[in-house]
């Protein structure tokens, strides 16, 4: 059995999830494949990813695509594109109904394994779990200190804003993120999806 179809399987967090708010089983979402070009991290599916059974599935994914400039068919195209959370299953809410942290142990179980099979020429570090696992902790400033810096890490990784509305107000107080990120954001997925015997 592929990498894919084991993660496909996994219940180790069964016991977690059956006693958050929402009391959910797992259903790992997988999307990749060896020979992605970009490599998108993020953190863990929200109960919409986790209904559709798609990452990404849901208002936060338009709003990454349109910082990507790709289309649907682009973005869920596993041969150009990989989408590996830092945990494959929704892992529910809290009490007060806020998303619980992605369980450690998904990393632990399976990241090692599936960056083995990945050698992307770009990869995107949407929000702070994936820019602790992928660059380390961040020093004062979390994750608005990290974006701030993204010249230090372009133009193979980005490290992004989780594209949630709730991020709206962030956005309007750094304008330079639409203003100088974006659009070198935007160039380096068009470089990183192009053929190599492609024209420049």
């Amino acid at each position: 059995m592929d990498l894919s179809a084991r993660i496909s399987r996994c219940n180790l967090c069964a016991p977690r999830f059956a006693v958050t708010a929402t009391r959910h089983a797992p259903r790992p979402v997988v999307w990749f494949q060896p020979g992605a070009r970009v490599l998108i991290v993020g953190q863990a599916p929200g109960m919409r990813v986790h209904l559709a059974g798609r990452p990404f599935a849901d208002r936060s994914g338009d709003r990454l695509r349109d910082w990507m400039g790709v289309d649907d068919a682009v973005f869920y195209d596993r041969a150009r594109i990989a989408i590996v959370p830092m945990a494959f299953c929704f892992p529910g809410y809290d009490a007060k109904g806020s998303d619980l942290p992605p369980p450690p142990i998904c990393a632990q179980t399976w990241r090692d394994q599936v960056m083995a099979q990945l050698q992307p020429r770009l990869t995107l570090l949407v929000g702070g779990h994936a820019q602790r696992w992928h660059l380390g902790k961040p020093g004062p400033g979390g994750v608005t200190a990290t974006v701030t810096g993204w010249r230090d890490h372009a133009p193979g990784i980005f490290p992004l804003p989780h594209p949630s509305w709730r991020n709206t107000g962030w956005l309007k107080r750094n304008p330079w993120f639409d203003a100088e990120l974006l659009p070198a954001l935007r160039h380096a997925v068009t470089d990183a999806l192009k053929d190599e015997d492609d024209p420049a």
